[in-house]
């Protein structure tokens, strides 16, 4: 009965390596679910601080060029706010609820402890459109054009209207 001994040392082995394999693979999930992680706006916002820190210059530049707010506007805003990202954020929430960016920051200095969400509401934006939604996921952009967009993408403002097969000749 030995050998059965041996057997079962290695089973047991082979189960506690399995409940580690169990444990680690629903951290995993648990830990990288978007219920449990700060994900989204968070890591955009968290990126462009990176970003900001390393070319200051640079980011208030792009800054001014995409929302079409004078340089030392961008400038006095970065020193208003306690990151670089939450400058950014004046005025893409500014655009986003078609309201002066000085009202963002006004909503900022009383709610920022409560986050972007409730300064979003607060500014009018719904809970459910897309720009909330866009908001939340950190669907958003810092590209340096006018409008948000990155250069090159896009479909164009044509209308489709191509001229077919018959008229390719």
């Amino acid at each position: 009965m030995k050998v059965k001994k041996g057997f079962e040392s290695r089973k047991k082995k082979g189960k506690i390596t399995m409940k580690k394999i169990i444990i680690a693979a629903v951290m995993f999930l648990l830990v990288n679910s978007p219920t449990f992680a700060a994900g989204g706006i968070d890591v955009f916002l968290n990126n462009l601080n990176i970003q900001a820190r390393a070319d200051m210059t640079g980011f208030s530049a792009r800054v001014s060029a995409q929302f079409g707010i004078p340089l030392l506007n961008v400038q006095a805003a970065i020193k208003v706010a306690d990151n670089p990202a939450d400058a950014f954020m004046f005025f893409q929430l500014g655009e986003m609820s078609q309201r002066p960016y000085e009202e963002v920051v006004q909503v900022y200095q009383t709610q920022k402890g409560q986050g972007w969400g409730v300064i979003a509401k607060n500014l009018g934006i719904k809970p459910g459109s897309a720009e909330f939604h866009a908001l939340k996921n950190g669907d958003l952009a810092l590209s340096g054009v006018p409008g948000g967009k990155s250069a090159g993408s896009g479909k164009g403002k044509g209308k489709g209207k191509g001229k077919g097969k018959k008229h390719d000749k």
